[in-house]
């Protein structure tokens, strides 16, 4: 995650929420992190640490619309956080942006402005 000193943002650059949020920090003079989370094959671990830092539920972060959730019908009762969290992991598609950590939180950025609340 974030170090004190350090903001990271999850980031599509496809994505304009996530590059709105992006822009924001720069505006600030801010360089965050940037993980492209598409390609950093996030574990299981990181990203449970993740989604407990921002303090919601799993199905809050899962990108619901996209073809592979309804796919796998992860939209059906009865799984578990575990078994959500590694499809996740398999599928990073699946986890919506831009989720900004900072040393005041982290927060999923939608929209964007939410970004400021972290700085």
């Amino acid at each position: 995650m974030a170090d004190h000193d350090t903001i990271s943002i999850y980031h599509n650059p496809r994505c304009s929420n996530s590059r709105g949020a992006l822009a924001l920090l720069e505006a600030q003079g801010i360089q965050p992190q940037i993980i492209d989370y598409l390609h950093a094959q996030l574990s299981t671990a990181h990203l449970t640490a993740l989604i407990t830092q921002l303090g919601v539920p799993v199905r809050e972060v899962m990108r619901s619309k996209e073809a592979i959730y309804q796919a796998l019908d992860l939209g059906r009762e009865g799984l578990s956080d575990t078994e959500l969290i590694a499809e996740i992991a398999a599928h990073p598609e699946l986890l919506n942006r831009p989720i900004v950590v900072s040393a005041k939180g982290a927060r999923l950025c939608r929209p964007p402005e939410r970004v400021l609340d972290l700085l």
